[in-house]
Formats: C-alpha cells, structure tokens, sequence
C-alpha cells in the first residue's frame, strides 16, 4: 500500500472529507454557531468557581472577612473549594425533573438564574456560615447546567463537526477558569484591600451570563426536544434554521426523518418521555436493563472518574498549595500570576483540542495522547518530591517540576477534561439522555467532591510524593480501559451511535467505527474494495453506500 493510500485511510483524512463535503451553510450557519458558543456558555460558572475558589484565600481582604488563607496550607481552604460540588451533585439530580419538561433554552435560563442568586449571596456575605450556603445555592446552578450543557450542543450539531461544537463547552470552561485568576490576580494590584476587592470577582460574571440569558431568546431550542414534545412542525422549522437549508432539501429531511423515527421506536418501546412516578421507574429500567444502555451508562461513568483520579482537577483546584509542595511558592502576586499563567495554557490546550484533536485524530487517539502525557507528568513530579524530601534537588530539575506541571495540564485539557464532556453528551438515545446526562453528572460532582476533599489528607499521608504515583496508576488504568472499551464515534450521528453499543463487547474497542461507517455521510465519495479483489476500487451508489455503512455498524 502506497503512503498516499495509508494517509487516505487515517482518521484525519476522513475527518477533512466530512468537512469538505459538507455544504457550507451546514458548518457556518449563525444560528447554529451562536445557539451552541450560548450553551457551551454553561461552562462559565463552574469554571469561573473553581479559579476564583483556588485564588481568592490568597487575598488580604477575604482572608480577614473569612479567614481562610491559602498560605495556611490545602486543609484550610479545602471546605471553601469543595463544598460547591456537593450543590453540584444535587443540582444535576434534579435537572431531570426540568429539562425534559420545560426544554433545553428554559432550562439554560433557570440555572443561570440560580447561580446568580448563589453568587450575589456570596457577593454580600457577612460570615463563613453565610459564604458555605451560597457554595450550595451556586453548585445547584452548576450542577443544573453541567448537564444541559454539553447535551444540549449535541442535539443542535451536525455530525461532521459535533466533537468540535460540544468541545466548544470545554473551550468556555478553560477560558472561564483563565479569566477569574486573572480577575483575582487584577484586584490584588489595583483594588485596595477591601471587601470590594473580592466582591468584585465574585459578581462580575453574573453580567455576562445575564447578557446570555437575553440573547437566549433569539436562539434556538433543540429539535430533538421539540419532537420529543410532538411539536413536530417547530422542530422542522428550527432545523431548517439551524443548517440553513431549505425544508425540502434531502439532508433536512433525513435528519428530521431519522429523528423522528427514533423517538417514535423509544416512545413505541418503553412508553412516552415525562417526570411521572411511574415513568421515572421506565426510564430507569430502561437504562439499567438494556444491555447497550448499561454499557453507555458504565462508560460515562468511568470517564467522569478517571478524571479526578488522575489528578488533573485537583492540580487546579491546589494549585498554589501545590507549587509550596515542590518549592516554588513565592509571595502572593508571584502565585496569582503563575495560576493565571496556568489557566491561560488550560484555555489554549482547550482550543487545540477543540480545533485539532478530537474530530481530527478521533476520540480514542486523543485520549491515548493527553493521558500518557499525564502519567509522565505524574511520575516525575512524585519523583521530584520524594528527592526533595530526602536532599536538595537542583534548580533546573525544579524548573522541570514546573514545566510537568504545565504538561500535566496539557494531556489532561485535551484528553480526560473534554472527552468525557463529549462522550457524555452524545452517547445517550433521544428518550433517556437527560435522564442519563443527570444520573452521570450526578456522580461526576460526587467524584470531583470526594477528590477534592480528600487531597489535602492524600497528601499528608503519602509524603506528598505517593499522591502523584496514585494519580499515574489511575491513568495507566484508564490507557487500558480506553483501549478495551472506548469506541470510536466520531462523524457518527447521535442515531446511529446505537448500533455501536449494541455490537458485542470483543469487538468494543478494538476497531475505528468512523471507518467503517463513513460512507455514511452524506456526499462522500466512498470506494469500497471488494474482499477478493486485488485493490480494485468498485464506485457505489449513494443508496449502497448507506446501506453497506448501515450493515457494518449492524456487524459491529
């Protein structure tokens, strides 16, 4: 086989024939664009939290309205940055019982509301006491759109260019998290030490997401919602709005059939999509008892794990207790720039994943890539502190312990930070994905909260050098499970995603499913080899052509 050949067969050339061949309106529609950069958006409150809780103990003016201090070491800030995540927990719990009934642009609405109210109490607290009730009204909005979030853009994307959409949420994520420790980082030097100085970061957010609430009102709510509701006739006019075509063009009708059938066979199946008791009780044997639902199940939850085990939130969210522990720790400023330097990598690592990684390498290579980066990281930071420990290591080996850190960030934005978001999002058939969205995210806050809380004691205990061999186990593990058990659906639409989880286990991650199904894509020009033929290319209808793809999906 020729070079040329072998390049045609990678991922990154199939992923620029699905955008070549996609039409123009599809990719640049401004509805579509803007509906998703306004959903990827839920991201900022989470984001905007967890820089500004790692930050704002190293501020005079909280530390004397609080009294809670960064310098003072993990285990006294370790209330103020995890207990938001206990509100997460909740808040993504009882998301279910909303989204499926008011929609996905209301529901956007309603949690952005309440996250302001958490933040203006925040903004006005007298007191630690009062300070801790307003982590838990902020995480039930956190919670709440962690979870409308990312599947929300799902619905709304085209498949060519679905990774880069939902990735856009991590995208706003790290941008979020960059400007609130640059915001910190600004009133420290040009605010006096007052309360305004931190009521500043804590409120300054809340004009922006308020902003997004306005425009959310001449944005588009998700088709498959809309049909999920019988509001056919609207889902049909928002998805000609969406890909800028007209309703009686092929793709158009496709999709809009291909949707319709779907919930048609999950409502025929299991009963139509509400929050009663009795049909709680549905969706629950839905997911728990259909073999391809467990697997999406299990699947999100494992990769809503690994991320906290690996260490990369915890490295943000201890950031500075953490450069203490390697010796690098300076005065106040020198710390809050060198946490808005890291930020700043986090939110262009983002980008890189958005733009070059995921659709372009696929899901799996991306996650092989980001994790091995963190177990490298891991292993030489837990080896620089066990010699620091023991003698006095040199000065440019810690300048290395500085730059694992940054490459530790690197592996884990682009890898364990944003697939799971994606995974997470468009895994899931039309009828149960808010209900799994919820159930997932669920214990994705438990997880962050567990992490979070425990590694001020995981450090102490393991010398602070075992802290980071735990974190490297993790990521082997998850090499391994990546390689068994991840598919590959990149280009796939959310429909035919279902045939991939029902395909048997051996077979689960051990071949590229973009491959195999991209003759699937409308317009593509596909030659598919026949068996016994010597490298001869037979042309396909593009009725063959979907049905071939469809067969190998079946087989898979």
């Amino acid at each position: 086989m020729s070079f040329k050949n072998m390049l045609g067969r990678t991922m990154l050339a199939d992923y620029s024939r699905r955008i070549k061949n996609a039409p123009r309106e599809v990719i640049l529609s401004p509805s579509l664009l803007l509906s998703c950069a306004m959903y990827a958006t839920a991201a900022i409150p989470l984001t905007w939290d967890q820089g500004s809780a790692s930050t704002l103990p190293s501020l005079e003016s909280f530390q004397q309205q609080f009294g809670i201090s960064s310098t003072a070491g993990a285990h006294s800030t370790r209330n103020f940055v995890s207990l938001v995540y206990i509100g997460d927990a909740a808040g993504a719990a009882l998301s279910f019982f909303i989204n499926d009934r008011i929609g996905r642009l209301w529901s956007f609405r309603l949690y952005t509301a309440i996250w302001i109210i958490g933040q203006l109490v925040a903004t006005f607290s007298p007191g630690p006491s009062a300070l801790y009730v307003s982590r838990i009204i902020s995480g039930l909005g956190i919670g709440s759109l962690s979870v409308t979030g990312s599947v929300s853009i799902v619905e709304l994307a085209p498949p060519e260019i679905r990774g880069l959409l939902a990735a856009w949420y991590t995208v706003c994520m790290t941008l979020s998290l960059m400007l609130a420790t640059f915001c910190v980082y600004g009133v420290q030097l040009h605010v006096a030490a007052s309360r305004l100085q931190y009521q500043v970061v804590m409120f300054s957010p809340c004009v922006f997401m308020l902003l997004w609430i306005l425009a959310s009102f001449f944005l588009c709510e998700s088709p498959r919602w809309l049909v999920l509701s019988n509001r056919n006739e609207e889902a049909a006019n928002t998805l000609v709005r969406l890909r800028r075509l007209p309703l009686d063009h092929h793709r158009v009708q496709e999709e809009l059939r291909s949707i319709e059938e779907s919930i048609q066979l999950e409502t025929a199946a299991h009963g139509p999509n509400d929050t009663s008791p009795s049909n709680i009780v549905s969706l629950a044997k839905e997911t728990f008892t259909v073999p391809s639902n467990l697997r999406r199940l299990q699947q999100a939850l494992i990769l809503y794990a690994f991320p906290q085990f690996s260490g990369g939130n915890s490295i943000t969210n201890y950031f500075i207790p953490i450069l203490k522990i390697i010796g690098l720790t300076g005065d106040s400023s020198r710390n809050l720039f060198l946490s808005g330097m890291y930020t700043m990598t986090k939110f262009f690592f983002g980008l890189s994943a958005s733009f070059f990684f995921i659709d372009a390498l696929g899901r799996r290579n991306t996650l092989f890539f980001g994790i091995t980066l963190q177990m490298i990281s891991d292993i030489y930071l837990a080896a620089y502190i066990k010699v620091q420990n023991d003698a006095s290591p040199s000065e440019a080996a810690g300048e290395a312990a500085l730059a694992s850190i940054f490459i530790h960030s690197f592996g884990y934005t682009i890898g364990l930070l944003t697939l799971p978001y994606v995974f997470g999002g468009e895994l899931w058939p039309n009828r149960i994905r808010s209900f799994g969205a919820a159930i997932t995210q669920t214990f994705h806050w438990l997880f962050h909260y567990s992490m979070t809380f425990a590694l001020p004691s995981l450090l102490s205990r393991t010398d602070n050098w075992g802290a980071f061999i735990f974190f490297a186990a993790w990521c082997a593990a998850a090499l391994l499970y990546v390689y068994l058990l991840v598919p590959e659906i990149a280009g796939l639409s959310v429909e035919e995603i279902e045939r991939v989880f029902s395909g048997p286990w051996r077979l689960f991650g051990r071949q590229s499913t973009l491959r195999d199904t991209s003759s699937v894509i409308e317009g593509q020009d596909v030659n598919h080899k026949s068996e016994h033929s010597k490298d001869e290319a037979v042309p396909v209808t593009k009725s063959a052509q979907k049905s071939v793809g469809e067969s190998r999906l079946s087989s898979y």
